[in-house]
């Protein structure tokens, strides 16, 4: 793709070649809108040493439990996708609170997802689309996700989030203490690319039709060195040469052939991990996604699913390492709109109520210490 610049008549004249280019390049591009550089977004909304100290406290004790050096359980729960920054932080605020009673036993990381992979069109996330009315105001929405950010780590939780956008992490990556890279793009090696270069630890969940191969493939090329184009911090077009991220892992989120959250799934998944010759957090153990196709996108399900899942931890169950549940104010899921929304519902997927996720955060650490005590 070329920049859009105005050209004169005399330009034309003088640049022969120009009618040969206008009439070959960007020919299905309505319109292309300058972003600020990272550098000059993250000096208006810097992270500071407060929340740089709980993102750099927080990835390292997400380290240590994928690794095994921690027998707390990693759980990471929240909305499927950020709409409202105002419930966001509600949440956020209500979830510090149980964080904090629970931490002996859990780290409690808050999904902070703002861009939605979509199976053919939709709502692609807040950063997109962040008046959820088409008009696409990405520089607003950039801004926005990065002050959601921002106000999550104020409230004393550390944020997870998705990433789909090869250029985005440039705008917010500093204030993640984990990532995932989404059953869509695990076989994708520009995403693998950038898990290699990211600071925090990155799960790879397993592909859409459940091949768990795929997501340990996405651990080994993160794990290796890389160079490939990308963005420096000026916005300029840059080489990106990276060192490789050795705190890639599995997750298990079911697919088209159903869950694989079962015993026998785990630790056939562990099997191929443990193929990998990557040792670490990826053949030590893995995350369960209890939402996605382990539940089948029902909420109600997926609290069942959490429930199977703590029993088996209390009964002394080793290769789950992590869980990961969707979870807002409200239960359920309603259609995107600019306005009239239900406070606090999710846009996307369906998720648990507060109330049913504050109870299940209790049963899991009951069931962290029951697992200790074996």
């Amino acid at each position: 793709m070329t920049a859009t610049t105005t050209t004169t008549e005399d330009d034309v004249t003088s640049h022969p070649e120009y009618d040969l280019q206008a009439s070959t390049s960007d020919l299905r591009i309505r319109a292309l809108a300058p972003l600020p550089a990272p550098e000059a977004m993250l000096a208006e909304l810097p992270l500071g040493p407060a929340r740089s100290d709980l993102v750099t406290t927080s990835r390292r004790e997400v380290r240590d439990i994928l690794a095994g050096d921690d027998d707390r359980l990693l759980v990471i729960v929240g909305p499927c996708s950020v709409h409202d920054p105002e419930a966001a932080l509600d949440y956020a605020r209500r979830l510090a609170a149980v964080a904090h009673d629970l931490a002996d036993d859990l780290a409690i990381v808050m999904r902070v997802y703002f861009e939605k992979p979509r199976t053919t069109v939709g709502w692609k996330g807040l950063i997109n689309d962040p008046h959820l009315d088409g008009t696409h105001d990405v520089n607003y929405g950039l801004r926005l996700a990065r002050e959601v950010l921002l106000g999550v780590l104020d409230a004393g939780v550390p944020a997870a989030s998705e990433f789909l956008e090869p250029t985005s992490p440039q705008y917010i990556a500093d204030a993640i203490s984990w990532g995932a890279i989404g059953a869509r793009n695990a076989e994708s090696q520009v995403h693998r690319q950038l898990a290699s270069g990211l600071s925090m630890p990155v799960g790879f969940k397993n592909a859409t039709d459940g091949d768990v191969q795929i997501a340990v493939d996405g651990c080994v090329t993160a794990a290796s060195e890389h160079t490939f184009f990308g963005m420096d911090q000026q916005g300029r077009s840059a080489a990106v040469e990276t060192a490789g991220n050795p705190d890639c892992h599995v997750i298990l989120r079911g697919g088209r052939s159903g869950p694989n959250y079962a015993t026998s799934d785990v630790e056939a998944a562990l099997a191929v991990a443990r193929t990998s010759g990557l040792g670490g957090a990826v053949e030590h153990g893995l995350i369960v996604d209890a939402s996605h196709g382990n539940s089948g996108k029902d909420h109600v399900r997926q609290a069942e699913v959490v429930r199977e899942l703590a029993a088996r931890l209390a009964e002394g169950e080793q290769g789950v390492t992590g869980l990961m549940m969707e979870s807002f104010l409200v239960a359920g899921a309603q259609a995107p709109a600019p306005s009239g929304l239900v406070y606090g519902k999710s846009v996307t997927d369906k998720c648990m109520d507060w109330d049913t996720t504050a109870t299940l955060l209790g049963e899991l650490a009951e069931a962290v210490r029951a697992r200790r005590a074996l």
